[in-house]
């Protein structure tokens, strides 16, 4: 997620320009674009949020295209901890006798793409814990062998906060408890954009195949430990069950998944805060007490960073610090 803000010796904003999509023009190039015919760049500083790439890729290396643009003078949010940039984009810039100046708005930078950042350093997905829970704490009720069926927590309107959650994340992942008894969709209903890629894990294979979890909505991918290959829009993945979380982890590594909504159930959750896999928490609160024993997640520990209401529910946002 990069911006890129150009501005001239009297301190005006003359050009803008962002990373719209994967694959297009990056931040730069659509900012030098939107210059007003006949910018005298050598005049002009170039503010973007991250280190401009250094690597041809889906797109030429944006360092080169400052420095053939005559600018003088780059300010830079965030340093790219991606291995075939690191510090090169810099390099070539300073090499060209620009002006550079990084780390400015730092903290903001890395709070913007945490997620990319989380991916390139730690190997793995940025991965956020989702659920709801009781006034008194609970998830669910305890279920007996015919107990299917959502017990609602939260209020109707909380779907479109949850679904917009999911349009912001490239995958979604599920344990086998949850798949059996709410029977969830894990798609974008109730908000815009895309549907995450579904994730499912299903030792041995229990879900039924007229699941909503295996609709042609979006593409599922099933952790299992019988089989592999695909059936149309369904992949199915066979792991060592014994090393199953880091194995997951891996795998969504190679697909080049950045992030990762973990929705259920408890003992999934409980599985990824004990092993201290975990990046940000997003507890819901529903205006409900179940007033007998039931499932818990003990919320892990961190710093609460965000906590307000959405209709008569609390949303609780906690970050892994």
């Amino acid at each position: 997620m990069v911006g890129c803000v150009i501005v001239n010796d009297s301190s005006e904003i003359i050009s803008e320009g962002f990373h719209q999509q994967y694959g297009g023009p990056h931040a730069e190039v659509n900012a030098i674009k939107a210059l007003p015919e006949g910018t005298d760049l050598s005049t002009c500083t170039v503010y973007v949020s991250l280190e401009p790439c250094a690597h041809y890729g889906k797109t030429p290396p944006c360092a080169e295209l400052l420095v053939s643009s005559g600018v003088q003078r780059v300010v830079i949010a965030n340093l790219d901890p991606h291995e075939k940039v690191a510090g090169k984009g810099v390099a070539i810039l300073e090499a060209a006798g620009i002006d550079v100046i990084s780390g400015v708005l730092e903290h903001e930078g890395a709070h913007l793409n945490r997620a990319f950042f989380t991916f390139h350093q730690k190997k793995r997905p940025y991965i956020v814990l989702k659920w709801a829970q009781s006034l008194d704490g609970y998830v669910d009720i305890r279920r007996g062998p015919n107990d299917k069926g959502i017990h609602w927590i939260t209020t109707p309107e909380c779907k479109q906060l949850t679904h917009s959650w999911r349009a912001e994340l490239q995958a979604i992942l599920v344990g086998t408890g949850t798949a059996l008894i709410d029977n969830p969709s894990l798609t974008v209903r109730e908000s815009a954009g895309s549907n995450p890629l579904r994730l499912l894990i299903d030792r041995n294979l229990k879900i039924s195949s007229d699941a909503n979890v295996f609709k042609a909505d979006a593409n599922t991918v099933v952790y299992n430990s019988i089989k592999e290959g695909h059936e149309e829009h369904i992949e199915y993945v066979q792991l060592p069950f014994e090393q199953l979380r880091d194995e997951i982890l891996d795998d969504l590594y190679e697909r080049n998944v950045i992030s990762l909504m973990i929705e259920g159930g408890a003992k999934t959750l409980q599985n990824f805060i004990n092993a201290n896999l975990w990046d940000e928490a997003r507890i819901l609160e529903g205006p409900r007490y179940f007033g007998t024993a039931g499932l818990r997640v003990t919320p892990p520990q961190g710093r609460l960073s965000e906590h307000y209401f959405y209709g008569e529910n609390r949303v609780m946002i906690i970050h892994n610090t």
